[in-house]
Formats: C-alpha cells, structure tokens, sequence
C-alpha cells in the first residue's frame, strides 16, 4: 500500500507492521499446538524406531532359524520339492522265497547252497527279509519316513524261471504288480531295476553276461517288464552296479566273492563289461521305441564309483588317478555319457597293448561296431551312481603277465589314508568330501548330465542307536549340496540310502547292516524295529532340511581330521572361497565354534 490512509480503507484483511500483543488464550492456544507437534514428532521418532529393531529382531529371529536348520540361503541343508528323496533295495537281498510260487534258481541261490563257506556264517538269502511276504508292512514303513521314491529291484527268475520270455511266471507278475500299487497307493513313487546281481541260472549256464547273445536275452525281458509295469512306473533302472557284476566273472583272491564267481580276471571280466553295456542299450532303445511315447518314463543305468585323491603331487600319481577313473567308472560311462561314444582311450590302448605284450593275436577288450557305437551313446536319461567312498591311488609298475587283472592293468596302487574313518566296520572309509569330489568329475567329463545318487550308505553295528550312520548322511549329504548349490552347480535331481532294511549283504551275509530298520534274522517272523536313523530322515522329509545333528561329535571324527595327512591332495583345495565358507559354517554348525 502506498501509505497509510489507504491502508485503513482498505477491506482486507490488514497485516501487521510490527508484533502485536497477543492474548492469554492465543498463548495457550499455541503452547497446546506446539505440545501436540512435539509429541507426534516423538511418537513418529518412537514407532520408526520400533519398526527398526522389530526388522532387526525379525532378520535376527530369521538368520538364527536358517543357521540352526541349515537354509537354503547358507545352502547346507535345503532340498527343494522337485529333488526326490528315496530309499532302497534289492530282490535277492530282501525277499526270500527263493524256490516259491514259480521262482526258478538264480546264481546266487546256486552259489550260496552249493559253496556255502565262501558266505559269512554260511548264511543264505532263501528267507532274508521275507518282504515276499511282508512288502505291505515295508511300504508302511517307507511311508512312515516319508520318502519321496522307494527303488526295488525285479527277480529275473522270479518272472521268467527258464530266463527266457516263452515261460512267464503270473504269480511274479502279481507280486510286483501288487508292490508298485501299494507304493503309488501311499504316495510313493516306485523306482524298479531290472538287474541287480541275480541273473537265472540257465542262462548261466549259457555262459552269462560273457555270452554276447545275452543282450538280446536281456532285451527281451525287459520287454516282459515294461509291457507288465510302464503304466504305472516313471523311472527305470537297466543295471546295478555293472563293475560289480563284471568282476563276479573276474575273481581274484583280492576280490569280494560275487556270483558267479569265476576266475578269469582279465578277460572273462571285459567279455561281461561288453555284453552288459549293449544289453543296456537294447533295454534302452526298445523302451524309447515302443514305450515312451506313451508313458514318458525315464530308463538310465546306475554305475558305481569312487572317488579318487592321488597319493602325491607327483606326475605319475596324478596319471594314475586319472587312468583308474577311466577304468572303474569311464569303462561303462564314455561308451554311454560321452559326446564321441566308445570306450576311454587310455583304457583301449593299455588294454590293446598288454594283450599284445602277453602273445595274444586279440585284445583281451572287445570291440563295438560302428552301430553300436551309435545305439550306445546316449542311451541314458540319467546318470545313475551309486556312491560309498573313496580311495588314494599311486602309479605302478607291477605286472604279471601270467594273471592280466582289472587294477593291474590300469597300472595302479589302491590304499587308503590313515586318517580316514571306518564307522563301525572295514568295509567302507568314510569320506564325505569324495561325493562333492565325483559329482563334480562327472559334470566335467559328461557335459553336466542329470544325476540320480541311487545309492549311498554305511554299515553300522551300533544297533537302533545309529550315531555313525546319521553323522555318514549328514555329511555325504551336505557335501551333495555343496556340489549341487555351490559354484560348480552339479545337477543332482535326486538321492537315494541304502539301505530300507538291514539285508542280506552278498558275501558278508548278515553281518553287515546297512538298514534304517533293524531286522531279526533269528526271528522267523522277521519283525522290524525302528533306528535313530529312520528318525533323522524323517525329520529331514518333514523340513525338506539336513537335521541338526542330535548328539555330541567326537573329536576324533573324520571330517576334522581327514584332510591333515601330509601326503594327500585334499579335495578343498579346489574350493572356492564361497564353497570354504560355507564348509567352515557347517563344521561350527555341526562341532560348535572350538
């Protein structure tokens, strides 16, 4: 306003030149105004800060939980939904009923009757578990853990008695038909093998697996099977273990007595190893053919192997491991998981040249042809392993041309290190690092294929208070994780222990105990008692996470020791930094911070 005169006529509100006087009540007015302001401000200082330290306590609350159940995020202990959880068995094993309704004679009733000494005990299969008649009360059992899978195995000669397909036994038929619906009715998915170990008699005593017409034989019973069981199976396994089985026709002094049982190591044993291999490509392709269109299943093979740590940082030690690989495991897994097929070509040429070294005119391996090359190579949806231990090699340069023999024609010494565990028993070292170790060989050598462990376990003679036997799982199975979650991201899409019950254990009879239950062999009622271990995978079912480990580790155990001797190259030495850290936090998660 340009002066005053027209400032007092104006009808506006008039603004004050200078402070006013203000009333009591203006003042209280505004004390109460700036009272209220300060305590929103308070409060809103309060509550923020109290939804701080509730996020702070929630994450805290979150971490602890994770730490103490071994999170997905710390990735030692998580298994997600699609990773199948399974048990396992196997016909001769569990069964009994040897010489009932139909079965006819397979090689190891014809060993363990006729060589009775040569079996822990002089014991027999003939009754072992009696699950001929008790399968009902063991698929309780599984569904009592809550297993995702159970993976049995089909008497050859329980279905086919002469082993061949013109003679079908119905009652075999039946009882495995019956089986698989008691799975699937207890929501278990049924996981069968078609050969473990027990082939008929008869066709033994056609020469077995050395016979190369064995594979068609083998072709054809599969055939029976899928035919009978596809509708109602998704995953099939061909063979078990087909080292095994190939040594049984390679003894040795040195080796376990397998049916059956037959000298003639060096070449009886490669003979078998050909034979096996292509009457696992039949079963294979006859299935692809005539069976997966419709039913989609999934047919592999389940190849057992050890790890391998050489004895030095030398060349030769390191050369050896690799050749021993490639024998025991790329024997059956380079003409099958490879990109080029056939067998390893260290284990051609050494073969090749020692038979040619030893006067023959042939090498002691067989040949494939071109086709079965092709009908070979690819022949599996999975890659099956089996997998209990591991084993130090050294290079060697001993040979006896007058006994050509499996390890010795890799050119290898096997032992073990000093500081390994046994558990209770001798007949496996515990090694957990080796399962991260042969998952991560397989992922390089086969271009990363899915892998099912479709077997992995230990014996134990502690009774229902199986402290050894859950430490063996919570390790192998940690370092499984480690392995599918860490850097190397191996694609494990499943597991499976060994084994549901405690069984017949081929030539250690019963006395070897392998089993989340414990049987009474003494008992003719066979009944089965509960161990602590079938407890522990029932928590991990229920969680989806490796347990806490409900009791106080020895000092002395094998996880903090092993990795100390001076001569072994230990597998943490190719770690990452992240895959350490987290080996370091589970050891505090398992053995506490000292």
């Amino acid at each position: 306003f340009p002066d005053d005169s027209s400032r007092k006529k104006t009808e506006y509100y008039q603004f004050p030149t200078k402070t006013e006087p203000q009333g009591n009540f203006e003042i209280c007015l505004d004390i109460i105004f700036n009272l209220f302001l300060c305590i929103f401000v308070i409060c809103m200082l309060i509550g923020g800060a109290r939804l701080i330290v509730e996020r702070y306590n929630s994450n805290l609350r979150e971490y602890e939980y994770r730490h103490q159940k071994a999170s997905v995020e710390t990735s030692f202990g998580y298994f997600p939904p699609e990773f199948s959880i399974g048990c396992s068995s196997s016909a001769y094993q569990i069964e009994g009923a040897w010489n009932i309704d139909g079965k006819g004679e397979n090689i190891w009733d014809k060993l363990v009757h006729q060589k009775p000494s040569v079996i822990k005990n002089n014991d027999t299969a003939d009754v072992a578990c009696d699950s001929y008649h008790k399968y009902k009360e063991d698929v309780k059992l599984i569904k009592y853990i809550g297993f995702d899978h159970y993976r049995f195995s089909i008497s050859w000669s329980r279905v086919l008695p002469t082993g061949h397909d013109n003679v079908v036994n119905q009652a075999g038929i039946d009882y495995y038909n019956n089986l698989i619906d008691e799975l699937l009715a207890n929501g278990i998915q049924p996981m069968i093998t078609l050969y473990h170990f027990d082939l008929p008699q008869p066709l033994q005593e056609l020469g077995g697996w050395t016979n190369p017409v064995m594979a068609t034989y083998f072709e054809n019973y599969a055939r029976v099977l899928f035919k009978a069981f596809a509708s109602k199976v998704k995953w099939w396994i061909t063979i078990n273990e087909p080292k095994n089985v190939m040594l049984g026709y390679g003894q040795t002094n040195s080796t376990p007595v397998l049916a059956p049982h037959i000298f003639q190591s060096g070449v009886a044993d490669y003979l078998a190893a050909h034979t096996l291999i292509r009457a696992h490509a039949k079963a294979y392709r006859l299935y692809q053919r005539e069976f997966k269109p419709k039913y989609n299943g999934s047919v592999f093979i389940s190849l057992d192997a050890r790890f391998f740590y050489p004895l030095s940082t030398s060349l030769e030690d390191k050369q050896a491991t690799s050749r021993m690989a490639q024998f025991e495991l790329g024997l059956f897994a380079h003409p099958i998981f490879s990109k080029e097929g056939d067998y390893p070509r260290i284990v051609r040429e050494r073969i090749d040249f020692l038979s040619k070294k030893e006067g023959r005119n042939s090498s002691r391996l067989p040949r494939f042809t071109k086709e079965e090359i092709k009908e070979i190579r690819g022949s599996s949806d999975i890659f099956g392993l089996n997998h209990y231990t591991s084993v130090v090699v050294s290079h060697s340069d001993e040979y006896d041309e007058t006994e050509p023999a499996f390890v010795r024609d890799a050119g290898v010494t096997l032992s073990n290190d000093p500081s390994w565990a046994s558990g209770n028993t001798s007949m496996f070292k515990v090694v957990p690092e080796g399962m991260r170790g042969i998952l991560d060989h397989i992922r390089i050598m086969y271009n990363n294929p899915p892998v099912f462990i479709t077997e992995n376990g230990i014996s134990s003679n502690s009774g229902l208070k199986d402290d050894d036997r859950i430490k063996y799982y919570s390790d192998y199975l940690f370092n499984l994780l480690l392995a599918y979650r860490g850097n190397s991201k191996c694609n494990v899409v499943g597991y499976t222990a060994w084994s549901l019950l405690d069984n017949f254990e081929w030539s250690r009879g019963y006395t070897e105990r392998f089993g989340l239950y414990w049987v009474d062999f003494n008992d003719p009622a066979r009944p089965r008692r509960k161990k602590k271990s079938a407890e522990y995978f029932k928590d991990l079912l229920t969680t989806r996470l490796i347990p806490i480990v409900p009791f106080v580790v020895k000092k002395d155990y094998h996880l903090k020791n092993n990795t100390d001797h001076k001569n072994l190259v230990p597998a943490n030495k190719v770690m990452s930094e992240k895959e350490k850290k987290l080996l370091e936090d589970y050891r505090k998660y398992i053995y506490g911070d000292d």
